[in-house]
């Protein structure tokens, strides 16, 4: 069986690239993003911020934010059938408006 070369952001050239108009320096307010438990939450990756990324599997995907640890929130979701617990920065979040 062939062995999977490369780390979690391998093929993922489209997926993590901004838009040229949105280039350039990231502003502190998406640093300091505040959220409440059970808010839902897109997760929107934020491609120059390394630390505190998913998988890039679940970009795009609905969570419900369920607490925080350290500067981190707990982001639950659903990855086809099961629900999984994810450790995302505020940095690769954003609230989700009905």
């Amino acid at each position: 069986m062939a062995q999977r070369i490369g780390r979690s952001r391998r093929k993922t050239r489209d997926k993590l690239k901004k838009h040229y108009k949105q280039k350039g320096k990231i502003s502190i307010r998406n640093y300091l993003q505040e959220f409440k438990a059970e808010e839902r939450v897109i997760l929107k990756a934020e491609p120059a911020v390394q630390t505190g990324m998913y998988f890039p599997r679940f970009h795009g995907k609905v969570g419900i934010v369920k607490g925080k640890q350290g500067d981190c929130y707990k982001v639950k979701i659903k990855d086809f059938k099961k629900p999984k617990i994810l450790l995302i920065h505020p940095v690769h979040l954003k609230k989700w408006q009905a």
